[in-house]
């Protein structure tokens, strides 16, 4: 698909002449490129989006021949993305540069002018090859959640916790569909991973799709696919969420919030254990298991006749309700400081704990947004912290209950407030607060998204 990960390369030239070259003779390739012209523009859009290969030059200020500049990009591209693959450029080749190169990690070395043919055989394969780093890595992940080799991906200690993890660790390893429910921010998606890792099927896909978030127009494209001229935008054929999950687990989120007309769709697949593309007639199977989510009541949804009953008996062989971090209290101090940990790293800040009146803050704190709100809180101390220590006035955890001054507020801090006052007011059910706000469905689950919440 066009402008997806695996067809996006960036690359990072000052000649205009050298980026509209690549521009053209990748785009004939079904490559989109996009270009920067300075190593801290190639920083920044690393960081901001993924890439399936960079190419990048070696020298970038005028009479400069050393490769220095291309040389430190290089291994600060590293450093964002370990697996991306990055090949190096340059009219000035020569053996010491390409040694220095591939030293500090570059995949390939180009000499400009180049011949076409063999530039876009060294695309082919880096991409193909860097996809696969990235999946096997992806799989790895998957496969040693539980199982402490990179900590405890479900820090859980208390007792209200207890039965979550018995359940994952008689579970996971069957073919029984979960339900798993819970308000929002209590780590469902956490749940689910964990499930797929001590599965059977832990070194296949785990594909994870929001249902709430997906408009009515794309629900069959997205879950079932569809072949090129389905519709209009339909420019070639693309997989299915059901298709890209074969052989491992797929994971529904926000599973009460489907409308009628989309669960009789998903029903019948379920059903079935089959499913046609859209605009195809070719029927398809496929192996895999489900995991759903909701932060719905979802007897009560069954019961007032906007969830079909015979839906949720598919889906609900094993229900395991996550409780809200207000009643598993003992986990607190540990997920602040798995958190603490994860922030200091990425914004590499010298910061060694929480002071202590910081600490009581945050046990006494309410939470309603659960783990999630914990994670963004304790992430807004380590930015704002100007010492060693994390201060609770760095926490900042009464700004949601004072009132703000909306002239001081931009229009996303100020449309994030809002959603967050009609979610509390709501008990967290994201339906009520999208009819409350006067949105659909997936234009509320994409403000969800975009705000964190």
């Amino acid at each position: 698909m066009p402008g997806a990960p695996s067809q996006r390369i960036l690359v990072a030239d000052d000649d205009a002449d050298i980026i509209e070259a690549l521009r053209l003779l990748l785009k004939n390739e079904g490559y989109q490129t996009e270009a920067v012209k300075s190593p801290a523009a190639a920083i920044k859009a690393v960081e901001a989006r993924d890439y399936a290969l960079a190419l990048v030059d070696l020298n970038y200020a005028r009479d400069t021949t050393s490769g220095k500049e291309g040389l430190d990009l290089l291994s600060r591209l590293q450093s964002v993305d370990p697996t991306l693959p990055v090949v190096i450029m340059t009219a000035w080749a020569n053996v010491e540069l390409a040694v220095e190169a591939m030293r500090r990690g570059a995949r390939d070395f180009i000499a400009k002018p180049w011949e076409n043919m063999r530039l876009l055989a060294i695309v082919r394969n880096q991409v193909e090859l860097g996809g696969a780093m990235r999946a096997y890595r992806r799989l790895e992940q998957e496969a040693q959640l539980l199982r402490g080799k990179q900590g405890p991906a479900l820090i859980a200690q208390s007792a209200a916790m207890r039965p979550v993890l018995e359940l994952i660790a008689r579970v996971g390893p069957s073919e029984a569909n979960v339900l798993i429910t819970g308000e929002n921010g209590t780590g469902k998606g956490l749940v689910a991973q964990a499930i797929h890792g001590v599965s059977p099927r832990a070194g296949h896909p785990f594909i994870s799709v929001n249902m709430g978030g997906l408009p009515e127009g794309v629900f069959e494209s997205e879950l079932f696919g569809h072949v090129r001229g389905a519709f209009t935008d339909a420019k070639g054929d693309r997989a299915g969420r059901f298709e890209l999950a074969e052989g491992g687990s797929l994971f529904m989120d926000e599973i009460g919030n489907i409308p009628a007309a989309q669960q009789a769709k998903l029903l019948r697949a379920l059903e079935r254990g089959e499913f046609e593309r859209v605009g195809s007639s070719r029927t398809m199977r496929v192996d895999v298991r489900l995991i759903s989510a909701t932060n719905s009541d979802i007897a009560a949804e069954v019961a007032a006749g906007r969830f079909r009953q015979d839906l949720l008996f598919r889906l609900n062989t094993i229900q395991i309700h996550l409780p809200p971090l207000r009643e598993r209290r003992e986990d607190i101090d540990l997920l602040a400081q798995h958190f603490l940990g994860r922030h200091v790293e990425r914004y590499r800040k010298p910061i060694t704990g929480f002071d202590e009146e910081a600490a009581r803050a945050l046990r006494a704190h309410a939470w309603p947004g659960n783990v999630r709100e914990l994670n963004h809180a304790v992430e807004r101390g380590v930015l704002m912290a100007t010492g060693k220590t994390v201060r609770a006035a760095d926490l900042a955890l009464n700004a949601p209950s004072a009132a703000p001054v909306l002239d001081d507020m931009s229009l996303d801090e100020v449309e994030a407030y809002l959603i967050k006052k009609t979610l509390a007011r709501c008990d967290g059910n994201a339906r009520k607060a999208a009819e409350s706000l006067g949105l659909s469905r997936s234009a509320f689950y994409r403000r969800l998204e975009k705000y964190g919440l």
